[in-house]
């Protein structure tokens, strides 16, 4: 076993695994009066193990019934920022986003936006993601977009960004963006909108910021907003250059007929590089 439960009643009433007495090894160690607390604590154990046992059950029929596809759509970004207003970032990833087929997209984005609030300074201080704190981020990017047996997609992105923080330090990110795109001389645009809320927690030296979000997309092929992606996720800041993400997408695709439902579990690495930490450097040495 991993963890030895040692259940023991500490002052207050609470239980305390460093209350564990002297000579009773790795054994538990009951207490006065922990049976009683024990006895209490067991219905709401088992209630809550129950539920979320069903829950689980319905989940699994649900996804054998709509018999959705689950795929993996790994990701890397690195971004470096010139200064408090600016950074470039380049990014590769296995793109599935709006009913799109499989597919590679890379290329490059232009980040601008304004000094930090000092309201919004406390929000997230931990995440490596500085443009968080900046109440309104402006972005320009360009893709180039391969997939099997399909001709080379041209993508001019245009993108605002817009941060709210609210009370314990929860963060809520409103992404408004239109994908331009051009193949085979044909051009289609999107507009997509994607509404997030993450909260940043430390446990010891451990940090990890989960989120939820929805993305609802309006495609001019079609005429109609043609899918809806949801989010669950986290981020997790190590050290001071990396951000891994892991999280659960649910694609809903309504462009043609029938639908179809889409899962995705994604994993994205994503580097922090700046020049003033560079400057810094230099002038150390």
């Amino acid at each position: 076993m991993l963890f030895e439960p040692v259940v023991s009643r500490s002052e207050g009433g609470y239980l305390h695994a460093s209350d564990r007495s002297e000579g009773t090894g790795y054994g538990p160690h009951i207490g006065h009066g922990s049976i009683e607390q024990m006895t209490t604590k067991l219905p709401a154990t088992v209630c809550c193990a129950c539920v979320a046992g069903m829950l689980l059950a319905c989940a699994a029929d649900v996804h054998a019934q709509q018999k959705t596809e689950t795929q993996f759509l790994p990701e890397v970004d690195v971004h470096y920022e010139f200064n408090s207003r600016a950074r470039v970032y380049l990014q590769a990833k296995d793109d599935r986003d709006g009913g799109d087929p499989q597919q590679f997209t890379f290329g490059p984005s232009v980040l601008l936006y304004r000094k930090s609030l000092m309201n919004m300074k406390h929000v997230l201080t931990l995440d490596l993601d500085t443009t968080k704190s900046r109440p309104v981020v402006v972005e320009t990017g360009y893709r180039v977009i391969t997939a099997p047996n399909a001709a080379v997609e041209n993508r001019m992105i245009e993108a605002v960004t817009f941060h709210y923080p609210l009370l314990n330090q929860v963060l809520i990110t409103d992404r408004n963006r239109f994908d331009l795109d051009w193949q085979n001389g044909k051009f289609t645009w999107r507009y997509r909108n994607r509404l997030m809320v993450e909260r940043m927690f430390s446990i010891r030296a451990f940090h990890l910021a989960p989120y939820v979000a929805a993305e609802p997309f309006y495609e001019s092929q079609y005429s109609k907003w043609a899918s809806t992606d949801l989010y669950a996720g986290s981020t997790f800041p190590i050290g001071k250059h990396l951000d891994l993400e892991a999280y659960y997408e649910h694609e809903n695709d309504t462009g043609k007929s029938p639908n179809k439902q889409k899962n995705f579990i994604g994993l994205k690495a994503q580097l922090y590089f700046s020049r003033r930490e560079g400057a810094k450097t230099g002038n150390k040495r």
